[in-house]
């Protein structure tokens, strides 16, 4: 009979610590879906204040490059906030307008070189031709020999035509600006990538590789002249 009691005891005091255990886990399950809740707010502090900081880098490394263009031009810094929607030109939208000091034809750098020119300005913004465009015509000089010539934009590239057929040029030879009305000259454009000769012309054509990423643009510098 005491066996039969002791089994049952034992089998009340199993059942009892279950109900315990049970009762604690239970009381546990808010606790944990607090702390849980927590820990995700908190994450998603933390992913947007990584990704403020990610920016402000960014902004800073960007504003860093162009420095030396403002003190050397003694320009005009501006960040890019637009672009055509269709592609239908090769502008851009820059946020200084005439009330900064910017004006129509003035030109526009890079940390790297050309950009392009300003075609229409407002109070507060303003539209740059990129070099790219089919409208841009800028003075040339390859910088090695001194050969003149015109870089006009094709859409994809630049390329600089009327350049003398007996002009010795090479793959690799860097094209400035020469003095015009948007820029002094001097001023990097790009580096030719291809050369273009023809048995019946007086002239050879140079293609070049912008030395500015058209397709990246932030930071730029309007210089006026």
């Amino acid at each position: 009979v005491s066996s039969v009691f002791d089994i049952g005891e034992t089998a009340i005091a199993a059942i009892v610590r279950g109900a315990r255990a049970a009762g604690t886990t239970a009381i546990n399950f808010p606790s944990l879906e607090h702390e849980n809740a927590t820990l995700r707010l908190r994450n998603r502090e933390l992913t947007q204040e990584n990704a403020r900081l990610h920016e402000l880098a960014a902004a800073y490394a960007a504003e860093t490059a162009v420095r030396p263009a403002v003190d050397l031009y003694h320009g005009i810094e501006a960040r890019v906030i637009g672009f055509p929607p269709e592609n239908e030109s090769r502008a851009v939208t820059i946020d200084k307008g005439f009330r900064s000091g910017v004006h129509r034809d003035d030109g526009v750098v890079a940390a790297g070189g050309v950009v392009g020119r300003v075609a229409g300005v407002g109070p507060f913004s303003s539209t740059v031709v990129l070099a790219t465009d089919y409208t841009s015509r800028i003075p040339a000089i390859v910088r090695r020999g001194r050969w003149w010539g015109i870089a006009r934009g094709n859409l994809s590239s630049v390329v600089v035509e009327y350049i003398p057929q007996d002009a010795p040029l090479h793959r690799g030879d860097i094209v400035v600006t020469g003095e015009g009305r948007s820029f002094h000259s001097g001023v990097p454009i790009g580096v030719v990538s291809e050369i273009e000769r023809g048995d019946a012309t007086l002239y050879q054509t140079a293609v070049l590789k912008t030395l500015v990423d058209l397709n990246a643009l932030d930071r730029v510098v309007v210089v006026g002249k």
